[in-house]
């Protein structure tokens, strides 16, 4: 969670915005936070209403040690309200309920925040009484409307709220922020080559399963190569016990495209766009030991693999059958 404005480096035109309304106290009383999952929109909303609440604000940064940015960090302030989809989609009540809400005193200070998860899923009904509700605001209540999908919300709706737009972390960048989460360097990198979203890319560096999946392809990897009578056996008693879902196999096959990527990289002398860098001089051998169109032809078949998981093949039968197919012309 971000803790300052400063923080906020990777979004530079959201941060600078956002500190030149406080700095100036030219508060818009609707914003509208749109771009992909991950590039930091919940954040940056707690983090401005923390800004606009705190009781000891340092410039522009909340001091984060008093009672409201402490409430506002454990989602127990009374004058921070937080809509999300009931379900499928956020309901015509759910918007009254909040209007109801703010008729009223606010408990802790004059100003009342609400903040609109996925605002792209309101029903008609629930958008059109929004609307009424941004027409008519009152000067010391901020809304923060959250989407990843800013096509699918009404016009009106958009029209009546200062943009912010968040941007995709580049993969430099995303790598840069997960070292200085202490995650180490091979772990971001390969994490960021999986998903674009920060927040996910922070979960999983943290989770253990990731870090042995890493390790296990690395280890298939040289398997294929120096080992390939016991290739079958690995896939059979390490590989499978650990990829146990779809979701978990598409993860091991996506790495194994990578390091197979690195191969060609390596052939074609682009070292740095390695995703295994730590895995180097092991990735450069094996290369000479084989042609470009032969890692094209692996790659195929991992591409192959990742397609035919999505139907009901037997995952088991699908890494043999792939197992197979890598070590030809070997």
């Amino acid at each position: 969670m971000i803790k300052s404005w400063s923080d906020l480096d990777y979004q530079p035109t959201v941060a600078r915005i956002v500190t030149n309304s406080l700095q100036r106290n030219r508060i818009a009383h609707a914003y509208l936070l749109d771009g992909m999952k991950g590039t930091g929109k919940k954040d940056v909303s707690y983090l401005f209403a923390k800004s606009l609440l705190c009781k000891d604000r340092n410039g522009v940064d909340p001091c984060q040690g008093c009672s409201n940015c402490k409430r506002i960090d454990s989602r127990n302030h009374p004058d921070v309200h937080v809509l999300e989809p009931d379900g499928n989609s956020i309901k015509k009540q759910q918007i009254q309920f909040l209007q109801e809400e703010f008729t009223k005193t606010g408990l802790e200070s004059k100003r009342k925040i609400y903040i609109i998860e996925h605002a792209d899923k309101m029903t008609t009904n629930a958008a059109n009484s929004l609307l009424k509700f941004l027409e008519e605001p009152n000067q010391e209540t901020f809304a923060f409307l959250l989407t990843e999908n800013v096509h699918q919300m009404l016009n009106t709706i958009i029209s009546r709220c200062q943009p912010l737009s968040f941007r995709a972390l580049t993969s430099t960048r995303m790598v840069d922020k997960l070292v200085e989460e202490g995650f180490s360097l091979p772990l971001a990198r390969t994490a960021s080559h999986l998903t674009n979203s920060l927040e996910e890319a922070v979960e999983l560096c943290r989770d253990d399963w990731f870090a042995l999946a890493r390790n296990l392809v690395i280890k298939l990897y040289e398997a294929l190569f120096t080992r390939q009578q016991q290739a079958l056996l690995f896939i059979q008693e390490k590989w499978m016990p650990h990829f146990q879902d779809r979701k978990q196999l598409e993860i091991g096959l996506d790495l194994m495209l990578f390091i197979y990527k690195d191969m060609l990289y390596a052939q074609v002398d682009k070292r740095e766009e390695f995703v295994f860098a730590d895995e180097k001089e092991q990735i450069e051998k094996f290369a000479l030991q084989t042609t470009q169109q032969r890692v094209t032809e692996h790659l195929s078949y991992i591409l192959q693999s990742k397609s035919r998981l999505a139907s009901n093949v037997n995952p088991h039968l699908l890494m043999e059958r792939l197992a197979l197919n890598l070590q030809e012309g070997y």
